[in-house]
């Protein structure tokens, strides 16, 4: 088969670099979609051999579908420009160009945060359907959360060996900052699909989401960090369900 290696892109001069150079030895072609970004990120691209197209930001889940259709190839791998391949994964992906035998595969993400790699809590293996033939299935979500869901449900997506790095966050501002963002767009959705949030989810559920990721999925042998994110993580949780009740109500008036 052949396969596209699709970015989306918006002002990373620092990241697209390391992640076209990562898929350079596996794709047959190198499609950047570029939200009409301000800094060097077209240039680098280009310079690197990737056809770039412009396109304002459509949502998530519409970007990569824009990125899908405007692909050469039927077989997508699909990634953000802060992502790279292992090189376990980028063998594990060349084995599968030779011989395909399903619609879609996926891959855990290992995530960088502060500077350490995160193996425990709700962070990992992450894992993410991000190899796919486009005809067999479409992404699906709004504005956050999007997914690659196959069109026959009943498929198995296997998973590949090997890990897809990621370097999630520069610091605990640029965090907290994104977690402000996501949950607005979370919970404009939620209240768009006629989602509320009662004062019980309010209060409980980010209690439930820390005890998950710092308690039951051993948040906590990551150290400093493996707190941090159980405590932001409920923070997220908390501003979510806040925002869905605020946004409702007002909504509703």
């Amino acid at each position: 088969m052949k396969l596209s290696a699709a970015i989306i892109t918006y002002n990373e001069e620092r990241n697209i670099a390391r992640c076209i150079e990562s898929v350079k030895e596996i794709a047959d072609e190198i499609l950047v979609v570029d939200s009409h970004s301000t800094d060097n990120t077209v240039a680098i691209a280009e310079s690197l051999g990737a056809r770039v197209i412009k396109q304002a930001f459509l949502g998530y889940a519409a970007q990569r579908t824009f990125a899908d259709n405007a692909a050469k190839n039927e077989w997508i791998l699909m990634l953000d420009a802060d992502e790279y391949l292992s090189p376990q994964l980028a063998s594990g992906i060349a084995g599968i160009k030779a011989s395909a035998a399903a619609p879609a595969y996926k891959f855990a993400r290992l995530n960088r945060y502060n500077g350490k790699w995160i193996r425990h809590g709700t962070w990992y293996p992450d894992r993410k359907t991000r190899l796919y033939n486009r005809t067999k299935g479409t992404w699906q979500g709004g504005n956050v959360h999007e997914y690659w869901l196959p069109t026959d449900k009943a498929v198995q997506v296997p998973v590949i060996k090997g890990d897809l790095f990621h370097d999630s966050f520069k610091s605990i501002a640029d965090h907290v900052g994104k977690i402000n963002k996501y949950t607005d767009l979370a919970a404009h959705d939620a209240v768009a699909r006629g989602k509320t949030s009662s004062l019980v989810k309010v209060c409980l559920s980010p209690f439930w989401t820390f005890f998950t990721a710092y308690i039951i999925r051993l948040g906590f042998l990551d150290g400093y960090e493996g707190y941090l994110i159980a405590r932001l993580s409920a923070y997220m949780t908390f501003l979510k369900y806040s925002k869905i009740r605020q946004y409702s109500r007002s909504e509703g008036q």
